[in-house]
């Protein structure tokens, strides 16, 4: 035979072996007696189930929306419960006949297809609920569908043949070899191992966020060190299951790395700007900043940027390298105590060490004002039209904003000053109409000074 010919003459015996066994299934269940019986049963029970399906998840919706308190995690499991209805009915009917018939008819073992039915059904309803591990959807489709297909092969001993029929179907280059087969597997062992990597991650991330004893910032390195290793021990594990040897991309992936370091400069500043962070606790989640015209606290601190959070509700997401590089106003670094300046002036009548007290006094009136840090008032100069004045005072939750505590102090100063009769002047200015003057000719006055 010509060489060239070979792989596609392995190509078909691979199909004649599917299509063997195929139909040696298809001529069982065509054999007249009761093997076609159990096959209009597997029909009828098919039937039957749809119809329960439809009609029990009428009665499932109403029973919902007649109880409240549902969680969020229970109403998930009720909705998927729910999309299955039909299936789980087929299951349940197909392992119901099979029992009885196998009680009373005493069927032989031979006769298995409705217990063949009850059991790939009860797989099928495993894989779809199983599935919901894996969060990405169109990968979740992909999973179920895959494994779906498997199990019908496996219960039907067709799995070996279509094995076989994969590995056939191969890339070759050299002594390099990459089937369909091993394509397939390294999928389903890359898609396995991420599952159980974020599931591990996501209970080490939570366990570690309870331990009080360790900050924010290295509460946030220690989730995202564990993540890239988990996932990219999952990731080489895959590659490892298709038998590519990683040695040989040594040279590949060095040459690689520089063309990406030349293409993404910034984004790996903003990694390893995201790294010093973390290390040195200059910045973690919840701290309030000034970064320019932008005040707000920390939400989160990804690997690319931080997510700030103003008091009008939208969030920046600052990339970490001007984070770094830039003049950052960090409120709450050491602690959480702020000190806060409000200025104004009083009339020159007025007594200053009365107005000084009752500046204090105001300010310790209000709520979020600390009594510990007591305020302090001192005059700061004497103005054209008033004694100028500063007033300081301290909060220790910047979270709930400046300008409101700000305006809640003006108001106690305005309080105290209109009950003690203080009064807060404003500049005034002098006219002066000139004899002979236009305005003082129209007005018919006579020259003189108005204030």
């Amino acid at each position: 035979m010509d060489p060239d010919l070979v792989p596609f003459a392995e190509f078909l015996s691979g199909l004649e072996g599917v299509w063997i066994n195929s139909s040696a299934f298809l001529q069982g269940i065509a054999t007249p007696g009761w093997r076609q019986n159990q096959v209009l049963i597997i029909v009828a029970a098919a039937v039957l189930s749809w119809f329960l399906g439809k009609g029990s998840s009428a009665l499932l919706d109403r029973w919902v929306r007649s109880r409240e308190g549902w969680k969020k995690w229970q109403l998930r499991v009720i909705v998927q419960f729910k999309r299955r209805l039909a299936l789980i009915w087929f299951a349940s009917l197909t392992w119901l006949i099979y029992a009885i018939m196998q009680a009373f008819l005493r069927w032989p073992s031979y006769y298995y297809y409705v217990g063949l039915a009850a059991a790939l059904a009860s797989v099928w309803v495993g894989i779809a609920f199983a599935a919901r591990l894996v969060r990405n959807r169109p990968m979740r489709r992909l999973v179920t569908w895959g494994l779906w297909i498997y199990a019908t092969l496996y219960f039907l001993n067709l799995s070996d043949d279509f094995s076989a029929f994969l590995d056939r179907l191969a890339l070759e280059i050299g002594e390099f070899r990459l089937s369909l087969l091993d394509l397939i597997t390294a999928l389903i062992v890359i898609g396995v191992l991420f599952t159980l990597a974020r599931l591990v991650s996501t209970t080490s991330a939570a366990t570690i966020r309870k331990n009080e004893d360790i900050s924010p910032s290295m509460q946030v390195l220690a989730v995202k060190g564990i993540q890239i290793f988990l996932y990219g021990f999952a990731f080489f594990m895959g590659v490892r299951a298709v038998g590519i040897d990683l040695t040989g991309l040594a040279f590949l992936s060095g040459a690689i790395g520089v063309g990406l370091g030349f293409g993404l400069q910034k984004v790996v500043s903003n990694l390893v700007s995201g790294v010093i962070i973390l290390i040195d606790k200059s910045i973690k989640p919840g701290d309030v900043i000034s970064l320019g015209d932008t005040f707000g606290w920390i939400q989160t601190l990804g690997a690319r940027y931080a997510s700030v959070v103003t008091r009008d509700g939208k969030e920046y997401l600052i990339p970490n390298e001007d984070l770094i590089t830039g003049q950052v106003v960090n409120w709450s670094h050491s602690n959480n105590f702020v000190r806060l300046d409000i200025y104004f002036g009083t009339a020159y009548s007025d007594d200053p060490h009365v107005v000084r007290q009752l500046a204090i006094d105001a300010a310790k009136s209000v709520d979020r004002v600390l009594s510990f840090k007591a305020p302090v008032c001192h005059i700061v100069g004497f103005g054209d039209s008033s004694v100028d004045y500063i007033l300081r005072f301290w909060i220790k939750d910047p979270t709930g904003g400046l300008t409101n505590i700000r305006g809640n102090v003006y108001l106690a100063l305005w309080d105290a000053f209109k009950e003690n009769d203080i009064s807060i002047p404003f500049p005034q200015r002098e006219v002066l109409m000139l004899e002979g003057s236009k305005l003082a000719t129209e007005n018919g006055t006579a020259p003189e000074q108005k204030s």
